[in-house]
């Protein structure tokens, strides 16, 4: 069995055919689904997918890229959306210089606006982090010292000095299908020493399809993909990697349900073309 922890499933290529896509990934062993919210103006389309189907959970947040679109979302009403049965994490934020869509100043605003509400909630919080990693640390060290907080650096593809910042605060380390990629050399050195109880696997789709659907629309079923290819890195068994990664995410996302045991176990390589 195999976690998504970060998929977008209302994003254009996945929303015409999100039954088909969950179908797909549990097919392919992944079972559980987090659907990552970005604009709180679209938290009850996200909802709305995570309660019509089993195992699948959300989140409620407001991306970087966004904050100047929703600049006065404060802690309040993200604990607001959070108390709701099916959000179980507080995200995506976080700082992005990279495309700099949003002014600095707002997205570190936004930023620490989210780590105050995942501190009242209790519920981790899901960072993005580009290009902007000496800030980035900066706030969550600040902010840590006001008080005890969790939550997971979602596709990582930051520094190996960064990745030591955040475990030592704490976070969990999330691996997209960029790991996959061969010019990911510095990545996939970072992958091989993260601890093993604080390693993730995700999609991040529609975005960033693993080798071998590099360039083509990226689904929940591809997270075996990547979920294989760091066990290979790892120079671990696969069902160990999936059973680790699994285990990392129902301990973080406390509020998530485990699915129940299935007695099949069916083989799913042709299913999904790996």
């Amino acid at each position: 069995m195999l976690v998504d922890s970060h998929c977008h499933l209302n994003y254009e290529g996945l929303a015409h055919d999100v039954d088909g896509a969950i179908a797909r990934a549990h097919a392919a062993g992944v079972r559980t689904l987090l659907a990552i919210n970005t604009k709180i103006a679209e938290f009850e389309d996200v909802y709305a997918i995570a309660s019509a189907h089993d195992n699948v959970f959300c989140s409620v947040g407001v991306h970087p890229h966004e904050a100047r679109n929703e600049p006065d979302v404060g802690a309040h009403a993200l604990v607001e959306r959070a108390g709701r049965s099916k959000t179980i994490g507080i995200g995506e934020s976080g700082l992005d210089y990279y495309y700099d869509k949003s002014p600095r100043d707002q997205q570190q605003a936004n930023f620490r606006a989210h780590i105050r509400a995942a501190r009242e909630t209790g519920l981790p919080l899901i960072v993005h982090t580009r290009d902007a990693e000496d800030d980035t640390a900066a706030i969550m060290r600040e902010e840590m010292a006001e008080g005890p907080y969790t939550g997971v650096i979602h596709c990582f593809t930051a520094s190996e000095a960064f990745a030591e910042i955040a475990l030592e605060l704490g976070f969990y380390i999330s691996l997209s299908g960029i790991v996959t990629f061969k010019s990911a050399r510095d990545l996939q050195a970072t992958a091989k020493i993260i601890p093993a109880d604080r390693l993730l696997v995700e999609t991040d789709s529609p975005f960033l399809a693993p080798v071998p659907f590099r360039g083509k629309t990226c689904e929940p079923a591809f997270t075996r993909n990547t979920a294989e290819f760091v066990a290979e890195l790892r120079g671990v068994a696969f069902e160990e990697l999936a059973r680790v990664t699994t285990d990392n995410f129902f301990a973080l996302f406390r509020k998530a349900s485990r699915p129940k045991a299935e007695n099949d176990n069916p083989d799913t390589r042709q299913l999904v073309g790996i």
